[in-house]
Order: structure tokens, then sequence, then C-alpha cells
């Protein structure tokens, strides 16, 4: 466990080495939430649009919240040196670590979106806060629903890279990774609620959506947090959380261990 926590520090302290991406970044989120409110503002505004399934201001805050923790939650944001060293071989020096490859992919993946994360969420969080309501980050319904939302936001993280990992892994058995992280990813963005949040889609399709592992990332955190999960729904949501998390890791050490009695390396 020490050499996953010792991999872990590295790769953290050496993400928050990139401070001029951070603040590139800040000024991209902020521009695309101020859009994002914009549309959902004229959406809202719209006359005959019937009820609404979340509140103007919590669907604010589900967009402040969603930029401010980007890092932990887009599938896009992969660690393109694991793909590169498992398609140019030097994944044979990984192994001949005493290490277990999975663990170690794990620990340093979530290093990397906590240190991008950190380096963004402070700004947008403080600057959003401030801003006049309903378009300001809103404050949570109460003590319980915060540190729900703080369990669901790291359980929503860890279910986000056991996901990656299987894709990671699946370089071992393809030419070229491109085309299923492409599709990974395409697939993440929609159902996990990244474009749209999911309580605006039709009941049936809704209930559908929510018992896949992409709702249990940031779906789950981000509606808790404003309030638009509670009861019995939300301790669903968060029961489901923990099974895929637990079906995910199972499947990517299963997926690993398959990859490691086949891997072909320099052609040998």
């Amino acid at each position: 466990m020490r050499k996953y926590l010792a991999f872990f520090r590295l790769h953290f302290t050496m993400g928050l080495q990139y401070r001029t991406a951070a603040f590139a970044g800040i000024a991209t989120q902020f521009v695309w939430g101020t859009m994002e409110i914009l549309m959902f503002r004229a959406f809202y505004q719209t006359p005959d649009n019937g009820v609404f399934p979340m509140s103007f201001e919590a669907a604010c805050a589900y967009v402040w919240m969603q930029q401010a923790f980007l890092a932990l939650f887009m599938a896009w944001m992969m660690d393109n040196d694991i793909f590169t060293c498992i398609m140019d071989g030097n994944v044979s020096y990984e192994l001949c670590r005493p290490i277990d490859l999975y663990h170690m992919w794990f620990s340093r993946s979530l290093a990397s979106r906590c240190s991008k994360a950190v380096l963004r969420c402070m700004p947008i969080l403080l600057v959003a806060a401030f801003l006049p309501k309903p378009y300001g980050l809103m404050a949570p319904v109460g003590a319980e629903a915060f540190l729900l939302f703080l369990l669901t936001l790291a359980t929503g993280l860890a279910v986000t890279v056991a996901f990656c990992m299987l894709i990671y892994i699946s370089a071992f058995f393809t030419l070229s990774p491109d085309g299923i992280r492409m599709v990974a990813m395409s697939v993440v963005e929609f159902f996990s609620g990244a474009v749209i949040p999911l309580p605006f889609f039709p009941d049936r399709i809704r209930g559908f959506m929510e018992l896949l592992p992409f709702a249990s990332m940031q779906n789950v955190p981000l509606r808790i947090y404003s309030g638009d999960l509670s009861g019995s729904a939300m301790v669903r949501a968060i029961l489901v959380q923990f099974l895929w998390l637990f079906l995910l890791v199972a499947a990517g050490k299963i997926l690993n261990a398959l990859a490691m009695r086949k891997i072909t390396l320099q052609g040998g």
C-alpha cells in the first residue's frame, strides 16, 4: 500500500507544477459555465415549457460545481503516457518492478485528476459563490447533504478512474486505442450528465440511464449538493455508485490479468 501512496504523492506533486495550464483551464471553464447558464436561462424563460425538473438555482449550482471539479469526471482527461508506454513497449519496464500494474496506474490516474482539480476548483468556486442570485453557486442544502456530497464526489472519482482503467488496458488488445477511446468519451459525456443533466431526460430514459455506471460519476454528487437528489432516491444512487465501483474494479483486474497472460513486446 505504501508504494502506491508514494506513486500518488509523486504524480500529485508533478501535476501541481502545471499552473499555466491550470490558469488557461480556469478561464475556459468560466466561459463555458457562463454559456451553459445563459442557455439554461433562455430555456427556463421560454413560455409554455411546463414544470422544470430542477430549479434554475439548482441548475446553476450543478453547472458551477461541474466546472470546478471537471478534472475529476471528464473521461477525455486520460493519461496519454499510459497509452504511449503500452504502444511503444516501455510497459515492460513497469512489469519488471515488484508492483501491481493495475494498482499503480489507478493511483497514478487518481493523483493526476486530483492535482488538476485542486489547481482549478477554488478560483471557480469563490467567484461563483459571489455571483448574484440565482446565477451564482448556492450553498449546500444542509450539513448532511454536504458530507454526502463529499462522499459521493470521492466515489464518483473512483468510478471514473475504474472505467478509464478499462480503456487503458484495452490498449493491450488493439493496434491503436484511439477508436475505443473516442467512443468511450462520447458515451461518458452523454450518459453521465456532462452535456445535459439527467433530470431533464424523460422519466423512462432517465430511469435506465441512472442504472448505468456513467450516472455514478458526476450526476450523483452534483445533484446531492443542490438538493435535487434526496431521500430514498439518494440512498439508491449511492448504493448503485458503490456497486459499480466494485464491478468496474473487478472487471479491470480480470482484464489486466488476461492482458498479462498474452502480452507481446517487441515481437517476443
